[in-house]
């Protein structure tokens, strides 16, 4: 497996954006993105040329569109061709997503809870999902400096809620990026884990991100394994169903197969943040940072990490658990937020 650094969410000036595709492309180069979105407003124009530019720059452009409509936007991204978005009503998503799927595409909610009209025409979410398999992702941080902003933080707790529900749903950050212009505040980056194999990158970054396969940060790039009987298992990934517990034994009368059945109740956790990545293109104070995993049970570890020891091991509890995710939490421009957040994995 290996890691590619993405900007899922793009404009150029086919749709409102003030950039060309290799103004785009050269622009994601120099932050240190191996990879880019391009999802124009309701067309795919903007990928005329697009081998060359990925020739030209040194960087993968995924073809893409942003659905915008009254309703809501949704970004879809891993398609070959245009599929029509006026069709679909605020009861009717889901045609529009099988339509998406069709073609081997995916979908995600762009910016869910952004100031709608007369703000932003549809940016705010409101068609009606019956079916939360259906939808892809959910770009829960959007713009600059996400995790600071109340849109985001709700649509951090939307996903949350959705995953408390059972539902396998990823999240992904998206700058919504427009033009060329210069910033201090923080950018994020959607790291996807992709298979290392002959199959075209496009493919593999469809792949994972529809597996989950994601981390998402303003900075060092956090990642979560968790062992149980000798496997292990990562972000995305689905651990076969736990022994059930709630059993209580004797230790001195118990068996070898029921001290088994309890000792695999608990699952061996290691998280790891990697601050080597894109180095040069972020900055953070030196702290000692808090390393969270939280679950459909609550936060079940907390502790601290350090940039010279940025590991972190637990064995937490799997009963009942149906998703694990970890969270890194830190000062940013004077700011004690979240800073990086993994993609779950689930229990069966």
């Amino acid at each position: 497996m290996s890691w590619l650094a993405c900007e899922l969410h793009t404009h150029t000036f086919h749709s409102d954006g003030k950039q060309s595709l290799s103004e785009l492309a050269a622009g994601a180069k120099a932050l240190g993105f191996d990879c880019i979105a391009l999802t124009d407003h309701n067309t795919m124009t903007g990928l005329a040329g697009k081998e060359e530019v990925e020739r030209e720059n040194g960087i993968s452009i995924i073809p893409g569109m942003e659905w915008t409509t009254f309703f809501g936007h949704m970004v879809t991204i891993g398609l070959d061709r245009y599929v029509d978005w006026r069709p679909v009503g605020p009861g009717d998503i889901h045609a529009g997503l099988a339509k998406v799927h069709e073609q081997g595409g995916i979908a995600g909610m762009a910016h869910p809870f952004r100031p709608g009209s007369p703000m932003c025409t549809g940016c705010y979410w409101e068609f009606e999902v019956s079916d939360w398999n259906d939808i892809d992702y959910i770009e829960v941080w959007s713009t600059t400096f996400a995790p600071v902003k109340n849109n985001n933080a709700r649509a951090y707790r939307f996903w949350t809620d959705r995953l408390n529900e059972g539902y396998r749903l990823a999240a992904t950050s998206g700058r919504d990026w427009h033009h060329q212009e210069p910033t201090d505040e923080p950018l994020s980056v959607t790291y996807l884990r992709l298979e290392d194999n002959d199959a075209p990158l496009r493919d593999r970054a469809i792949q994972a991100l529809s597996s989950g396969r994601a981390t998402v940060t303003l900075g060092p790039r956090l990642d979560l394994e968790i062992s149980r009987e000798g496997t292990t298992y990562g972000i995305g990934d689905v651990i076969p169903g736990l022994p059930e517990s709630g059993q209580t034994f004797d230790q001195e009368h118990v068996s070898a197969v029921q001290l088994s059945a309890v000792q695999s109740s608990f699952v061996q956790v290691l998280a790891t943040a990697d601050f080597s990545v894109r180095s040069g293109h972020w900055e953070l104070p030196e702290q000692t940072f808090t390393l969270k995993l939280d679950s459909n049970q609550g936060v079940l570890f907390e502790g601290s990490l350090l940039r010279d020891l940025p590991q972190i091991t637990a064995e937490v509890p799997a009963e009942e658990l149906k998703w694990l995710r970890a969270e890194l939490w830190g000062i940013i421009h004077g700011v004690r937020t979240l800073i990086a957040f993994t993609n779950a994995v689930y229990f069966e």
